[in-house]
């Protein structure tokens, strides 16, 4: 057996999409893969379980923990629509004593791939934590970001949508107290700022596939050597072929997006899928695009069809 813990954190508001990132995770999990699951939520929150529930009825080997954080971070700075549970990752360390490492993970992910093997075998000793490139020096508004405002160098920079912790390098270095105090600034990156910045130096690299950002696979079109010089040609055929995929734009459940047909197909064959939710939203959906003027609607599908479908 490979117990793997992860970790995620939502509110009631993500109930629905957490479900089918979960599904994703167990349904493609080894005979072998036992995730033990947790749930990091806000202090008295009674979390809407009604979608999990029925994901782990379906797979009862795997274990799910609700970890309540207290107030710590009730108060902190919150910007385009992201809200405090972005910042419970960094209390990890202290909330899931029992492990050294863990993994950490958003819920608007698709899961393609089994974990073990990467959670196991991931040497990150010499690392606080790891994680994929954000391609920051490539946008010119993230690279002054963090180039000019946070004098940090834009090309080490990690997304903080999915993590490896090195839990007993942070805990010996005390480092949650510096992560706490780093949240109260008003960082436009949130909790991805505060990591990068307490963690530079000390943050290791992954390959694209543990999470494929949603303009990572528009660049992957466009403007493919740039991505050249961040990695190969093989790994980027793999994050793209079978990654896992993270929506970190535009929701897949609230609008059309890069490869918001893999979502859509996890959700179909979920345990809790709902035909009639489905049809409105692809129904809903159709009727405001044929209401648009003819070159908007040859805009969009070109967008998608070029930039989207090529990648899936």
């Amino acid at each position: 057996m490979n117990k793997i813990p992860i970790v995620f954190a939502f509110d009631n508001n993500l109930a629905m999409p957490a479900a089918v990132c979960f599904f994703s995770l167990l349904a493609n999990a080894h005979p072998e893969t036992v995730y033990d699951i947790y749930v990091l939520h806000r202090k008295g929150e009674v979390l809407n379980l009604d979608f999990i529930s029925k994901v782990f009825e379906k797979y009862p080997t795997h274990q799910l923990n609700l970890v309540d954080v207290g107030d710590t971070f009730d108060k902190s700075f919150e910007i385009r629509g992201i809200t405090t549970p972005a910042y419970y990752r960094l209390l990890i360390p202290e909330l899931i004593s029992q492990y050294d490492k863990v993994l950490y993970s958003d819920v608007d992910v698709i899961f393609r791939q089994d974990l073990s093997y990467f959670y196991k075998n991931t040497n990150i000793e010499n690392a606080l934590i790891a994680g994929v490139n954000n391609l920051a020096h490539l946008d010119d508004d993230l690279r002054r970001h963090y180039e000019d405002s946070l004098k940090l160098d834009p090309v080490n920079i990690i997304c903080s949508g999915f993590l490896l912790m090195n839990l007993k390098a942070i805990r010996e270095e005390n480092l949650v107290p510096m992560f706490i105090e780093h949240s109260k600034n008003k960082y436009k990156y949130q909790d991805q700022d505060v990591l990068n910045i307490v963690c530079r130096g000390r943050i290791k690299m992954l390959p694209p596939k543990y999470s494929l950002l949603t303009y990572v696979s528009y660049m992957n079109t466009y403007k493919h050597d740039s991505l050249l010089d961040m990695w190969t040609a093989s790994e980027l055929s793999e994050a793209v072929n079978s990654g896992n995929v993270h929506y970190n734009g535009q929701k897949p459940w609230t609008g059309y997006c890069v490869n918001f047909d893999i979502w859509w197909e996890y959700y179909r064959k979920s345990p809790f899928f709902d035909s009639k939710y489905y049809f409105d939203f692809f129904y809903k959906k159709l009727d405001e695009y044929d209401r648009l003027p003819l070159l908007k609607r040859i805009k969009i599908l070109l967008r998608y069809f070029v930039f989207g479908r090529k990648n899936d």
